[in-house]
């Protein structure tokens, strides 16, 4: 186990890119997030939409449920705003949480009380790692490193975690591509927290929009803490589109799942071992940095990580958008920088 809390970093930051080396947003290939390049078509929206509060009764909570598979859930704005409320309602303890990963959850559970435990990623492979915590944070699959635990290991270290009060809590923002990888079925359960968004897949990360799945007395308190209107009427219309269109859904879900291979494939080629998710590719390397920075000189921008979690630097490169030119101007950016 690690024992420093992570920085806070995002990617997305391509108006640093802009700053830093005086060319335009436009004559980037900003590949800095796991964020769905080609983003689902966003309708018209109704005039209701802008012009009236938003209504928590609208059934955007059912349908989330159902599209999720999971017994209920609450509409937030994005899982943001859940990772920062969270903690305050769960008993104060040992929590664990990955080295490598999303930092916002580290900062989030201490000022709350917590002592927050790092993880290295070899943690995760360890069958009594509940055993010594009272809650655990697991990004299924984690961002960066792409890492997918099966169900049946998450549900085991919940059983653990909730027989002593404990609180496992899934952040699922990157399962769309492969489901049947979700716990959220059994959030129904005391001690189990599933968080989704409509961000990552669906390529709508600035509507802000997600959903906390668990037990209805923890999405109560949490419906208090957050008060009315977390979620506004756009981006709740908009939710509405994207969960009930499943035929854009299975298109989406097919093609990221050969655009994905096909990223791993060209990274392959120019010399680099990358771990694969559909939406992204992880490429530890020792030289992140200098390969972060030459592919900046070419306008690409990609999402550098320091060593942590008993890794070695790396980098994580998002899809280009489904073009030819954006795909064969990556190409060309990677054979430059290592010829």
């Amino acid at each position: 186990m690690s024992t420093a809390l992570p920085p806070i970093r995002h990617g997305g930051n391509l108006l640093a890119a802009v700053r830093r080396y005086g060319r335009p947003a436009a004559d980037w290939l900003d590949l800095s997030t796991g964020i769905n390049p080609d983003a689902y078509p966003v309708p018209a929206l109704p005039a209701q939409a802008w012009q009236r509060l938003p209504q928590d009764d609208d059934g955007l909570a059912e349908l989330a449920a159902q599209a999720c598979g999971a017994p209920q859930a609450l509409p937030v704005a994005g899982s943001q705003a859940a990772i920062r409320m969270l903690p305050c309602l769960l008993r104060a303890g040992r929590v664990g949480i990955a080295a490598l990963g999303y930092s916002e959850y580290a900062p989030a559970f201490a000022a709350a009380g917590h002592t927050v435990v790092p993880l290295d990623e070899a943690d995760f492979a360890r069958e009594d790692l509940a055993n010594e915590l009272d809650h655990l944070v697991v990004v299924n699959p984690n961002n960066p490193t792409a890492r997918l635990l099966p169900p049946a290991t998450l549900l085991r270290w919940h059983a653990l975690l909730a027989a002593r009060g404990g609180t496992l809590v899934v952040d699922e923002a990157f399962i769309d591509c492969m489901p049947a990888s979700s716990v959220a079925a059994h959030c129904g359960e005391a001690g189990l927290v599933v968080l989704r968004s409509i961000g990552k897949f669906y390529g709508l990360a600035g509507i802000r929009c997600g959903f906390v799945l668990a037990q209805p007395e923890l999405l109560d308190a949490l419906r208090e803490r957050l008060g009315h209107w977390t979620v506004s009427g756009p981006a709740r219309e908009v939710a509405r589109h994207v969960l009930t269109d499943r035929g854009w859904q299975q298109a989406t879900r097919t093609r990221l799942c050969a655009a994905g291979p096909r990223l791993a494939a060209l990274l392959g080629r120019r010399g680099f071992a990358p771990v694969m998710h559909p939406l992204f590719c992880w490429v530890p390397h020792a030289d992140a940095a200098r390969l972060h920075e030459a592919l900046a000189l070419h306008s690409v921008w990609t999402r550098l990580f320091d060593a942590a979690g008993g890794c070695p630097p790396s980098l994580r490169l998002g899809l280009p958008p489904d073009q030819p030119e954006a795909w064969q101007r990556l190409d060309a950016a990677l054979a430059a920088v290592t010829a």
